[in-house]
């Protein structure tokens, strides 16, 4: 399916920063935007938008037609052979019209788009109509994965928080038998969970009651590792009848808190099977096995959530061999400040970025008020 056209804009303004940190590449590739006079940038931002849009090598004859400029052909296809030194785009075929590079597309991304510095009212709408509500944090969050995936016509992929990131609302202990017990957690996002725990002694069920209302009463809206430390720092100074609570209270604690089922959410990986930029089996091979494997995908995109605002990574960029031929493009998603995961899209470099960054933002922030909206201060 080819890309719609895209609108060339004018000034530029950012949504955000949008260049990936220099620790987060691999391989270093010299800035070529800098030496671009007017016309060449002009030519070359052009060049880009036609290919996103057809997925053909772009001629000077087209480039005449469509960049407003009032140059001869022969003038573009010197200032062709220009851009092609410096390693901006390439000619696929001899005679052929040239197509961006990966360098082409982060000169492109870093300084000749234009992204609006608040997202669209009316792609904020669409994406809120679309996400899903009332279905827990794992079923905003797969909803969310499926949405970035239909809408891009990309993969769509969001890193799952631990539990132990969100605040419990209250929990319950209840004995099974010999050392066993049964922990009933229900978290601020309203999501409930339950776990068998195998403790260092037997408890009776009083003292097993005793700790749950001590906790419910003490701890409930905070984090688990924030219950922890406290519940640690109120041992060390306590020497009491509240010593044997609160021993219980971090023992059974220290088990209760499960992980999360997935650490990672990937849609839509058989809609790259019908890109013409990823047709070579191999390579889809390669990035199948990336997104089955998900531990080298997962490391990068643990990267991004240190840092604010989108981030992009094009072809090499990304470290990660099999993503050689494709773009990253990601938003950490947060609550209050506090970062909970990212999420994102992957997909061929020809990608629509002026609409795929806005739009994974603005899920980012979507979903990032949807699980605030879903776990009110207690």
């Amino acid at each position: 399916m080819a890309a719609p056209t895209l609108a060339i804009g004018g000034a530029r303004t950012y949504l955000c920063d949008i260049r990936p940190e220099p620790r987060d590449l691999r391989l270093a590739m010299p800035s070529a935007s800098h030496r671009l006079d007017p016309r060449a940038r002009h030519l070359l931002r052009s060049l880009v938008h036609q290919y996103i849009a057809h997925g053909e090598p772009v001629g000077s004859r087209t480039l005449a037609r469509q960049s407003g400029l009032d140059v001869s052909a022969a003038t573009i296809r010197n200032i062709m052979a220009d851009l092609e030194e410096l390693g901006l785009v390439a000619a696929p075929h001899t005679s052929a019209g040239r197509i961006p590079t990966a360098h082409g597309y982060r000169v492109f991304v870093d300084s000749l788009i234009e992204v609006p510095t608040l997202p669209d009212e009316g792609l904020v709408r669409q994406l809120a109509r679309q996400l899903p509500h009332g279905q827990g944090t794992q079923g905003l969050l797969a909803g969310a994965t499926e949405l970035l995936s239909s809408m891009s016509h990309s993969v769509g992929v969001v890193t799952v928080p631990q539990r132990s990131a969100f605040a419990f609302r209250h929990i319950e202990f209840v004995p099974i038998d010999g050392q066993r017990v049964l922990v009933v957690l229900v978290f601020m996002d309203h999501e409930v969970q339950n776990r068998i725990i195998q403790a260092r002694r037997p408890y009776t069920p009083e003292e097993l009651e005793q700790t749950a209302n001590f906790l419910n009463r003490h701890y409930a809206g905070r984090t688990w590792a924030e219950i922890r430390a406290a519940l640690l720092a109120e041992l060390k100074a306590t020497r009491s009848e509240l010593e044997r609570i609160l021993s219980a209270a971090v023992e059974l604690s220290e088990q209760a808190m499960p992980e999360a089922p997935e650490d990672m959410l990937v849609a839509g990986q058989t809609r790259l099977m019908g890109s013409p930029d990823l047709a070579d089996l191999e390579r889809l091979r390669g990035l199948f096995d990336a997104f089955a494997q998900k531990r080298e995908l997962l490391g990068l995109l643990e990267r991004c959530s240190r840092a604010q605002g989108v981030r992009i990574f094009i072809g090499e960029e990304t470290g990660l061999a099999p993503l050689g031929g494709c773009t990253v493009v990601t938003a950490p998603y947060a609550v209050n400040g506090r970062v909970l995961g990212v999420l994102g899209v992957i997909g061929p470099t020809r990608m629509a970025y002026e609409q795929v960054i806005p739009m994974v933002q603005a899920t980012a922030d979507l979903v990032g008020q949807a699980l605030k909206d879903a776990a009110p201060a207690p």
